[in-house]
């Protein structure tokens, strides 16, 4: 059964298309610096870090220290970690599993 997204429409799943065609880095910062504000690509990356850190079994204080960011956004990412639609979980197993091959 495929995800179906409260967010779903179909001006959202052009923009996810636009992302998907993205191939490298530089694509991706070419792209996002223009759609996005760079308080809100540093804001998506702090999350990505912060999740990672929760996976990680960091203390809220220590992920609070070496990111600087709020106890309400790791609280948040927590929350999408325990309760959400499994992004974070979806892109660490495909980042791991892209590492593992480019070792092979």
């Amino acid at each position: 059964m495929a995800y179906q997204s409260r967010f779903a429409s179909e001006k959202v799943d052009d923009f996810f298309e636009a992302i998907l065609a993205l191939e490298t880095k530089e694509d991706c910062y070419r792209f996002f610096e223009d759609v996005c504000t760079a308080s809100e690509i540093v804001s998506m990356a702090q999350r990505l870090q912060v999740a990672k850190m929760l996976l990680d079994d960091c203390t809220y204080q220590d992920i609070a220290t070496l990111t600087g960011v709020s106890s309400a956004t790791i609280s948040r990412v927590k929350r999408s970690l325990n309760y959400g639609a499994d992004g974070y979980t979806t892109v660490f197993a495909k980042l791991k599993a892209k590492q593992e091959e480019e070792l092979e």
